[in-house]
């Protein structure tokens, strides 16, 4: 298993990512200062969002199905532990977009490679669901 979201893993009989991108952000609020730089002020932590990106092949598995479980996770709005094959946790997260890109349609129309991104938002460790 390379990533987990709740109990969905990402790994071949399912889809495999081929990219992980985390971006955190912290708030500062700003006041104008005359003749100087803007004073500022920490204000707390902001979003912290993942982003995975891979393409499913058809000769590995069925990439349609493990996103539509990927959509029916997401139509619930719960948050779900995300968790990589190394162990790491990185928290609660809801599961704010899923975007695929169909490619090399056989001739029922049927892709042989699906382009997918997913993007998570991460939420309070207490609003986590599974």
């Amino acid at each position: 298993m390379l990533l987990a979201i709740g109990l969905f893993p990402f790994a071949i009989a399912t889809i495999v990512h081929d990219d992980l991108q985390r971006r955190a952000s912290w708030t500062h609020a700003t006041s104008p200062r005359i003749g100087a730089r803007d004073a500022t002020q920490f204000v707390g932590v902001g979003p912290e969002t993942l982003s995975i990106r891979g393409t499913a092949y058809a000769e590995l598995s069925d990439g349609r199905a493990s996103l539509d479980e990927l959509r029916a996770m997401a139509d619930t709005g719960n948050a779900w532990s995300v968790v990589d094959g190394a162990g790491q946790v990185y928290g609660a997260f809801v599961i704010q977009g899923i975007d695929e890109g169909l490619k090399e349609l056989g001739p029922d129309g049927r892709p042989r490679k699906i382009d997918f991104n997913i993007d998570l938002l991460r939420v309070d460790d207490e609003a986590e669901g599974a």
